[in-house]
């Protein structure tokens, strides 16, 4: 199962490089049901693989110049107090419970890719003084959130939050969300560290694994129809999304 679970989490990587979120989507199912860890510290462990990961993949897309710094710094911190608090919270909910939160992230992400809500691939539309920044601070405070008591990164609520809010391109806001991504995980990771312990050795075996793939997923990026990709990564959550919620109500 090791062999399968590192073979999927190179997915989690391209994913990541390539549309700038959906990693966790992939690495909580691998970390809980290929590998069998418990649940809270699948999400800690979900965390570090993401934050490094895109981190990884905002390497290519800065050298790229799609990385817009100011926004993506901005809505970061915002994001990083969210998911420290959300990695607190996470320490009195139960694990049960978390998972159904998580799927519930999962339908909500398949919904929005099968919808093709997609950004125009333009040049940014808005200059940094004209950044709303009250509405990017609690958007990327509420996303944060999600992303430390879940262990979802939130790249497909981060990429629609902005383009509509900080006027980016597509290609521009995939690049940025991953400096965001990186920021909320490692705050989420810290928030979950003082209760939960992590099995480095798989989770550093997982990060390698995805860490290639998504410098895969940079080399990807505008060779892959964007609206084929959405669509067929959204109904491959949701079939995820499915499994996830059956084994938690013991249908399967």
């Amino acid at each position: 199962m090791l062999v399968l679970a590192l073979s999927l989490s190179i997915l989690i990587g391209v994913s990541l490089g390539l549309l700038g979120g959906g990693g966790s989507i992939m690495t909580m199912p691998i970390l809980t049901y290929a590998i069998g860890m418990e649940t809270k510290a699948a999400i800690a462990a979900s965390l570090f693989v993401v934050g490094v990961t895109s981190a990884t993949g905002a390497i290519a897309h800065a050298r790229a110049g799609r990385i817009r710094w100011r926004t993506g710094l901005l809505f970061g911190a915002a994001g990083m107090v969210g998911a420290f608090a959300g990695g607190r919270v996470a320490a009195f909910v139960p694990g049960g419970v978390l998972m159904l939160l998580f799927a519930g992230m999962m339908i909500a992400t398949a919904v929005a890719m099968l919808r093709g809500r997609r950004a125009p691939l333009g040049a940014a539309r808005t200059t940094p003084a004209e950044l709303p920044v009250g509405k990017v601070l609690v958007e990327g405070g509420v996303v944060g959130a999600v992303t430390g008591l879940v262990g979802a990164g939130g790249g497909f609520l981060v990429v629609p939050a902005l383009v509509l809010l900080g006027g980016l391109s597509m290609e521009v806001a995939v690049g940025t969300s991953l400096v965001v991504i990186t920021m909320k995980s490692f705050a989420g990771l810290a928030g979950h560290l003082g209760h939960v312990d992590v099995d480095w050795p798989i989770t550093l075996a997982v990060t390698a694994a995805a860490v290639v793939g998504s410098l895969i997923g940079g080399r990807l990026v505008g060779r892959i129809p964007g609206e084929t990709l959405r669509r067929g990564f959204g109904v491959f959550v949701l079939v995820m999304a499915a499994f996830v919620l059956s084994k938690q109500l013991g249908l399967i």
